[in-house]
């Protein structure tokens, strides 16, 4: 077994993460001994994976794509908002081989929010979210935490927003995708959390055009860093947020809970990912 501590994230597929390269970064720069490592971990070799790696070493995990749900049942002990979320990104393996489960992707994405948008206020208004996946719920709590009065969410399959009503509550409101530039007119904070707009992905077409000028607007897509959605937004007076700094705030309680140091995110951190 090595000496050394390991964490890693686990996905399939997993070669685009940016993951390895941001807490190798914090290794060096603070000058911690540990390694981190991106593996590629298939469905049926997850639950012998996760038990497997505490005894090489490896005290915890992020976790991405497809196994943010899968995860769950193999973990001892889940926190609140990662079973209210549904989902976990986050595993801390503990020295008598329980596993830990958390979800920090609502943190990540409310503190590069107030990080890129400081004058922000959740309770001026609506918050109008494109997508129904794992993020969306993840935001959706973050959001009503933070006092946003109403969530209105368009999904291009819509029961599957229902779905989050339906888990969520009455501050959560369903319109539908072809009338979804509609839910802009009153719309504080405005989220596209789909991968419309990604690289390789379809491109974003719901008109902005409702859009107004006083909205926080922000994607959760990092490749590319500025998205026709936000170059879009921006062109209507909005502040815009990019989605990197979600990545990266996500990963700062991981990374405290594993090595021992809370990182910062700074303009260094962003440079040396993008790098």
């Amino acid at each position: 077994m090595t000496s050394l501590p390991r964490a890693g994230v686990i996905g399939n597929p997993i070669s685009h993460s940016l993951s390895p390269k941001l807490h190798s970064y914090w290794l060096n720069r603070y000058g911690i001994e540990g390694e981190y490592t991106a593996l590629k971990v298939t469905e049926d070799a997850l639950e012998k994976t996760l038990r497997d790696l505490p005894k090489k070493g490896f005290i915890g995990l992020n976790v991405t794509l497809p196994h943010k749900i899968s995860v769950m049942q193999f973990a001892d002990q889940i926190t609140d908002r990662a079973t209210l979320i549904g989902a976990a990104n986050t595993l801390i393996f503990k020295d008598d081989g329980r596993i830990f489960a958390d979800n920090t992707d609502g943190y990540g994405f409310m503190a590069n929010l107030r990080q890129g948008a400081p004058d922000w206020d959740p309770k001026a208004g609506p918050a109008a979210i494109f997508g129904a996946g794992g993020a969306a719920r993840a935001i959706i709590v973050a959001l009503a935490d933070a006092g946003v009065p109403e969530i209105i969410i368009s999904n291009r399959t819509r029961p599957k927003a229902e779905a989050l009503r339906a888990d969520f509550g009455a501050r959560v409101r369903v319109v539908d995708w072809v009338q979804a530039d509609q839910m802009l007119e009153d719309a504080n904070t405005v989220i596209n959390t789909t991968s419309l707009g990604m690289v390789g992905a379809q491109e974003f077409k719901v008109p902005l055009d409702a859009l107004r000028p006083e909205a926080v607007v922000t994607d959760i897509v990092y490749n590319p860093l500025r998205t026709p959605f936000l170059d879009a937004a921006a062109g209507k007076g909005c502040i815009t947020v990019d989605g990197l700094g979600m990545l990266l705030h996500q990963g700062v309680p991981g990374f405290e809970r594993w090595f021992g140091q809370r990182p910062d995110v700074d303009d260094a951190t962003r440079a040396a990912v993008l790098a």
